[in-house]
């Protein structure tokens, strides 16, 4: 049986990042910020956090796509939303569905373009607080959720010019 909760799997990108001026760009953080923006929220789901890595997601490796994976094997709870970097979300949820073995699960990769922390406004809390109330309705499976849309792996792709996800489908 699962638990009741919702499982963070935290993997860096701009939504866990701060703004470096010697580099002139947002970097991941080197250790997560969503605990505690989780805790000024004050919800009384039962919430857990797993740090998997801190990085650009064009920075991902084939290694921690695996580790990312097997803690989605290895939680416990049903729900589970993945903090992620925007360039490669997609090819993220596309490699779980075809890699996730259990199917009795609520996946939902989310993430911002705007970082949370030092940032005003950010899209980070809405996405997060998006994805979090989708966790209640969506059926088990995978899904992207941003711009206050969900998407099947399938369709979402990242529109750069944007800065939005849209379908190729062309229903969003």
């Amino acid at each position: 049986m699962l638990k009741n909760g919702i499982h963070f799997v935290i993997t860096g990108g701009t939504i866990d990042s701060v703004y470096d001026g010697t580099k002139d760009t947002a970097v991941p953080s080197e250790k997560s910020i969503l605990p505690e923006v989780m805790a000024l929220i004050k919800t009384d789901t039962p919430l857990e956090f797993s740090q998997v890595c801190m990085k650009d997601s064009r920075g991902l490796t084939e290694g921690d796509l695996d580790s990312i994976l097997a803690t989605l094997e290895e939680s416990p709870y049903s729900k589970i939303i993945i903090t992620h970097g925007t360039y490669t979300m997609p090819d993220t949820a596309r490699f779980l569905k075809a890699k996730l073995k259990q199917t009795d699960k609520t996946v939902i990769l989310t993430g911002s373009l705007i970082p949370i922390k030092g940032f005003s406004p950010s899209d980070g809390p809405f996405n997060l607080g998006y994805a979090i109330a989708q966790t209640e309705y969506l059926p088990a499976g995978i899904y992207v959720a941003m711009n206050a849309h969900i998407f099947s792996p399938e369709e979402v792709v990242k529109r750069i010019s944007t800065g939005t996800f849209a379908s190729i489908l062309g229903e969003r």
